[in-house]
This record gives C-alpha cells, structure tokens and sequence, in this order.
C-alpha cells in the first residue's frame, strides 16, 4: 500500500520543542513525513533552530505573523502538493479555520496541542491529541483505538460505498482496498480484515460472521478532541 503522504506543522512560538520527539513519532504514525516545518517571529531565539528533523521557518515579526505562514503555506501543500495528511502542533485557536478548511478537503487533520488548547481547535481536527509532561497521560484510548492514515482510508471506502450508513460487506471492502491501494491484509499482523476491524472497536462496528457480513465505521471515533 502507498503510504499517505505528510505534513508536520508546528506553531514553534506557541509549542516547546521539548516536544519535539514526540510530534515527530506520532507523524510517522500517519504515514511518510514529507514535510516539517517549524514556524516562529525572527526576533524570539527558540531552540527549534537547532532541534534536528525539522526546518525552521522565519515569518518575520509582525503580529500573527508565525499564524498566518503557517495557514498559507499549509493551503499550498494541500492544493498544489498532494498532502494527504497534516498535523498541526499549536494549542492556538487561531488555528480552527485552517483544520476545518483542510478536513472540507477530505485531508486528515491530526492536532497536537497541551492543556490550554481550546476546545474549537480541538473540534476542528479530525483528531487531537494533548501533550502533556507525562506522556504516558497523552493517549487514554486503547491501543489501536488511534485511527492511523491506513484507517482514514478504509473510513473513505466505507463512506463511499455505504447506502443510508448500511455500511459494506467485509469481503467489498477486502476488493475495494486491494483495487485501489494494492492493500494485502495478509501482510499485516492481523491476517484477516475481520482480525484487523475487530482490534478497533473504537472505529468500527461489524456484523456477526457470515458472507454477508457488514463493516460501519463510527464517527465519534475518527472525531476524537
């Protein structure tokens, strides 16, 4: 399967690069990261500068202005430079419109932010996770329950296919995948697609086995603040 394409973004005056590691982890969890960028005023010295993986980005030193290249610059990797996926580090709300203008592309929106990030932006992710001291505090969900760039796609093949939220046989699905993605779940730890749903069960909801078994995915699962 091609792995989804990335975008790391950080508000590099709002985040401290303490977190750096981490925002990095949780972007190669989505898929190949081809972009990472850090942005800040030129007159703030940040650590950034000299943490390694990504590339710093001066914005000058007006008001916002850190913001508001990051917005831009943002919209040109989704509109010109096929960027599937973006995480957008910020505890700011200035960064709502951004996420909720990238998720109306059908992009997926993974927000990294700490405690004081208002609920808006949070909302407006397709997902967020907080940074916190401890990261062990970050995640409350169950392993698996995280839905990855992989399950974004199969969240698109449900949602295409599905009549009145029906959902779609488990068996479509597996041709669906394989057609489109080159998708073999036998590649995978789980071996079966029955396997790999049923280990989610915060993303999907199946049938009871049989030929004519459907899978549905949730929406509060793929919409976690």
């Amino acid at each position: 399967m091609a792995m989804s394409r990335v975008a790391v973004l950080v508000d590099g005056d709002n985040v401290s690069p303490k977190f750096a590691a981490r925002i990095l982890r949780a972007a190669n969890d989505m898929g190949r990261v081809d972009v990472a960028r850090v942005y800040s005023a030129v007159d703030k010295p940040s650590d950034w500068q000299t943490t390694p993986g990504f590339r710093c980005m001066g914005a000058g030193v007006g008001k916002n202005a850190a913001d508001l290249l990051l917005s831009i610059d943002a919209m040109e990797l989704a509109l010109e430079r096929g960027i599937e996926c973006f995480l957008v580090a910020s505890s700011d709300s200035d960064f709502t419109h951004l996420a909720q203008r990238l998720r109306e592309r059908a992009l997926y929106v993974l927000g990294l932010g700490e405690e004081k990030a208002p609920v808006m932006f949070r909302a407006a992710c397709s997902t967020f996770t907080l940074l916190t001291n401890n990261p062990s505090q970050e995640c409350a969900a169950k392993p698996n329950e995280h839905p990855s760039a992989f399950d974004c796609e199969i969240r698109k093949a449900i949602a295409a296919n599905s009549q009145n939220g029906s959902g779609v046989r488990i068996v479509q699905l597996a041709t669906l995948m394989r057609n489109k993605h080159g998708t073999k779940i036998s590649e995978y730890p789980e071996q079966t697609w029955r396997g790999y749903l049923s280990k989610r069960p915060a993303l999907y909801d199946l049938d009871p086995k049989g030929a004519e078994a459907k899978v549905r995915f949730r929406p509060d699962g793929f919409c976690r603040q």
